[in-house]
């Protein structure tokens, strides 16, 4: 049997990176070994951006693993929100697999979407980033897309940040950062670069807490969440923006992974 964690992917080593050190947390706690293999993309991370062995991605490594003979896999899937597109677009690869290489077998966790752990570790990590801070505004922002599950899933935890937190911060918003263009896509509004001019969130501390996994692209002190502050608080003088750390960065999360996968074991190996 091979177990890996699988994220989408990214060309930035940073994010590869995270997704090695949350396969080995995931590991530890359930006392197995779990590998980092991205869904796409990192396999074309630059040569030498990486320490140790270049990054894997799902398809060979599949194949490679089946043409020795492999025939159980179980994927435990590195999203915020492994439903909706994401979830049918992976189960689509991996069926496309079975169809190519043979038949094997593949069970998919439970991802961070289920129960109320994204909550929890959300509002944890709000408080920590609003500590030192007089009731600061906060933004829950997510990446936004064309499918309403990762908005509601955005949506319950701003509101359960609401609760938890309560006095001790201000105002509550949830925001994307992008989102397709055409009607039909209002559940991504506002964007974070428009919550970021509205009254309550345009001066003073505001706390940004990206649902967001692993730095790269978006996420991170390079990202584009971090570049939309900036200019945000270029254009109003007066704003003060502060990240929460990313939701990967959590043990909880790591956690969470290692109990949804050694319940799935135990569906594979049970009688």
């Amino acid at each position: 049997m091979r177990i890996a964690l699988v994220d989408n992917g990214s060309l930035e080593p940073a994010a590869h990176e995270a997704l090695r050190a949350a396969a080995a947390a995931t590991g530890a706690i359930a006392g197995v070994e779990v590998e980092a293999v991205s869904w796409r993309h990192s396999n074309r991370i630059a040569q030498g951006g990486l320490a140790g062995a270049p990054a894997r991605i799902l398809d060979p490594w599949v194949r490679g693993h089946a043409a020795a003979g492999e025939t159980q896999f179980v994927i435990v899937p590195y999203f915020i929100s492994p439903g909706g597109a994401i979830g049918s677009s992976l189960r689509a690869d991996l069926d496309a697999l079975q169809a190519s290489v043979g038949p094997f077998q593949c069970a998919i966790t439970d991802g961070l979407d289920g129960g109320c752990v994204l909550d929890e570790i959300v509002s944890d990590l709000v408080r920590e980033a609003a500590a030192a801070l007089q009731r600061p505004s906060v933004i829950v922002v997510d990446h936004g897309g064309p499918s309403r599950a990762p908005a509601r899933i955005r949506d319950r935890v701003a509101g359960a940040v609401r609760s938890a937190l309560g006095a001790e911060i201000g105002p509550v918003l949830a925001a994307s950062m992008e989102s397709p263009e055409g009607e039909g896509y209002s559940f991504n509004r506002p964007l974070l670069a428009e919550a970021l001019r509205d009254p309550g969130f345009n001066a003073g501390d505001v706390v940004i807490a990206p649902l967001f996994l692993s730095p790269g692209r978006h996420a991170g002190p390079g990202g584009d969440l971090a570049r939309i502050a900036r200019e945000a608080q270029a254009h109003s003088p007066r704003l003060r923006c502060r990240f929460a750390r990313l939701v990967g960065a959590h043990p909880a999360a790591a956690e969470f992974l290692a109990r949804a996968l050694q319940r799935a074991l135990c569906v594979e190996t049970g009688p």
